[in-house]
């Protein structure tokens, strides 16, 4: 059953539903909403990765290795086969979900001990205990939630070294970097130089990599790993403190029933909402039934809220919350809002279980609420939003 939500985006990003699956832009990229075709796009051996930065990577020295996310082709392919055992469901279950409950308790019990915590603050300290796990970032200075802070500000600059503003973001962000690698980073790199573990950095150590390039990977990992499951737990609990039925639905059911709550709530509302490929070969692409040829060289800018709203995929109503609902051509619950082929994000199943794991412990505590809703501000260089000043709160309301 669908809950009584009939137009429940939290986040207005001016996508017109509906229009044409495929069109090439007045500003000469080609936008792809439909979920077959952009399926088609991420899947094929003919695009590599545009946009996220990847103009500035493309700048380093060639003896410095770029980082995964930048990287495309049997090299892309091997690291990500190598490096897929630290993200597997049953590593998942056995190695991090006791960490996920652990830091969740821990943060919620601040939320007790106060009366009142502002979420995004709570769920960044989750999710960066959790990646760091994954990585292997567990040797780190003091204020390592600071530190990713000032990296990952609430708004963002425009690098650049055409104005007074670009050259103070390039060497603001210089000096974050430096932080990072010296309190987080080089930590690390020394424990694992003296014992080898079973996490990312000790992988990358024995691939020869440098401590610059591990760095990339930190750096590369938190923005995935963090960021975007910080946003995301905070609109998944946006939509369960506003929708009664919904909350009702997710609180009731076990664990399967509750990811496809928070699968339906991703598939409508993608942290990321556009994803950028650059074509190396002609592409074809099928549009009613016709063919479209996007010839070499072109961006493709695929908008992820659109194709998760393709009815031919997801079904009638795309912008009414319905978990479990009718799935067609090959689409998965959350549409591609982990991305597709082979940059599909290898998080997934940690980020599910660390939002779900999360949220049912906040929602189980005894008179919880939301007294302030989030602020809503957006990073146009991916469609992402961003939820800042969600305050939540238990016990009584104080007197009006």
């Amino acid at each position: 059953m669908p809950s009584d939500s009939t137009n429940a985006r939290k986040i207005d990003r001016g996508d017109a539903p509906g229009g044409c699956p495929i069109s090439r832009g007045a500003d000469g990229e080609w936008d792809v909403s439909g979920y077959a075709a952009a399926r088609a796009v991420l899947r094929s051996g003919s695009t590599v990765q545009a946009g996220l930065g990847v103009e500035t990577v493309e700048r380093m020295p060639g003896s410095i290795r770029r980082p995964v996310l930048y990287r495309d082709g049997p090299e892309h392919r091997e690291h990500r086969r190598q490096t897929a055992r630290f993200f597997t469901p049953r590593r998942v279950d056995e190695h991090y979900r006791g960490i996920m409950r652990r830091v969740t308790d821990t943060q919620l019990e601040k939320l007790q001990r106060n009366g009142r915590a502002d979420l995004s603050s709570l769920s960044f300290n989750l999710a960066i205990e959790v990646a760091t796990a994954v990585i292997g970032l567990t040797n780190s200075r003091p204020g390592i939630q600071g530190r990713l802070e000032r990296f990952f500000p609430a708004e963002f600059g425009k690098p650049g070294f055409t104005s007074l503003h670009g050259l103070y973001w390039v060497q603001r962000q210089v000096v974050n970097w430096l932080g990072i690698y010296l309190g987080d980073v080089r930590p690390a790199i020394k424990a694992r130089r003296a014992r080898r573990q079973d996490d990312l950095i000790s992988h990358l150590l024995d691939e020869g990599c440098s401590a610059a390039e591990i760095l990339g990977e930190c750096i590369t990992f938190a923005a995935a790993g963090m960021v975007t499951t910080r946003e995301f737990i905070n609109l998944a609990a946006w939509h369960l403190f506003t929708d009664d039925a919904l909350r009702e639905r997710y609180l009731a059911g076990d664990e399967p029933d509750r990811l496809a709550v928070l699968h339906e709530l991703l598939r409508l509302e993608p942290v990321v909402g556009h994803l950028r490929r650059r074509t190396t070969e002609p592409v074809e692409l099928e549009q009613d039934g016709e063919q479209v040829t996007i010839p070499a060289g072109e961006v493709i800018d695929i908008a992820v809220t659109g194709t998760n709203a393709d009815p031919a995929a997801v079904g009638a109503e795309p912008e009414r919350v319905c978990p479990g609902r009718k799935l067609s051509g090959g689409a998965v619950a959350s549409g591609l809002s982990f991305g597709d082929g082979p940059h599909k994000c290898p998080g997934a199943t940690v980020a599910i279980l660390e939002a779900d794991t999360f949220l049912t412990t906040l929602f189980a505590l005894p008179g919880v609420r939301m007294d302030t809703p989030p602020q809503v501000s957006m990073n146009e260089a991916i469609g992402g939003y961003e939820l800042r000043g969600m305050v939540v709160a238990i016990g009584s309301r104080p007197a009006a």
